[in-house]
């Protein structure tokens, strides 16, 4: 399980989980990936797996590699997916005329601006602290996550345990969210069809997203 061996898994399954959803084999994750008969335990004691705790630091490694892009995609979700696969899903769901809540829009903007930054420095930017704000807050972010507009780059040491990184997947990938945008729309839905078949997981939240994006686009139009 190193960096290279995991880019790899990546490029040829197009979309993984960092984990499993309850040990299902379907959506894909990276640790089945590396042990398709070993289940995972979620456990972080001194008798937990020690394969656990290296492949979050190995997402981390891949978030900034440079080769994948990380994200929290699918349901909110630790996702990779290759670039090409995030071409297509740039191209079908980062739509520029479908508008964003406020909130959401609000967190973008300031992404635009600087990115990444560390969750601590977005919630006191956008005023969205505290407990009662928090649901706004990862709604917001979920927002976001589903459209591919953010992406997780590395680390920021926040505390006890550190918090991830979020950046605008226009500004940390800018070759790659441009040649998103040039795709022709046929063959970003071919590339779609090839890597999240009909009836997937993936495919069916993938399809649920770009109704939801097609439903706001349309009232923007309006």
């Amino acid at each position: 399980m190193d960096l290279r061996s995991a880019i790899t898994k990546v490029n040829q399954r197009g979309m993984l989980l960092v984990y499993p959803i309850n040990n299902k084999k379907d959506p894909a994750s990276l640790w089945t990936a590396f042990y398709p008969r070993t289940p995972m335990r979620w456990e972080w004691d001194q008798d937990g797996d020690e394969r656990v705790s290296q492949l979050w630091h190995l997402r981390e490694r891949l978030s900034t590699s440079g080769k994948v892009v990380y994200t929290k995609w699918f349901r909110g979700r630790a996702t990779l997916i290759s670039f090409e696969l995030f071409r297509a899903m740039v191209r079908l769901l980062a739509v520029p005329e479908a508008p964003l809540s406020f909130q959401a829009r609000e967190i973008l903007d300031l992404l635009q601006e600087d990115s990444p930054l560390s969750t601590k420095a977005l919630k006191k930017l956008t005023g969205l602290q505290g407990r009662e704000l928090e649901k706004i807050y990862m709604s917001s972010l979920k927002e976001l996550w589903a459209r591919g507009l953010i992406v997780g780059f590395g680390e920021v040491d926040e505390g006890a345990f550190p918090s991830l990184a979020v950046g605008s997947s226009q500004v940390l990938f800018e070759d790659l969210w441009n040649e998103g945008l040039a795709l022709d729309e046929d063959a970003a839905r071919e590339t779609v069809e090839r890597w999240l078949p009909k009836g997937t997981p993936f495919r069916k939240y993938f399809d649920q997203v770009a109704k939801s994006v097609a439903a706001a686009q349309g009232v923007g139009d309006e």
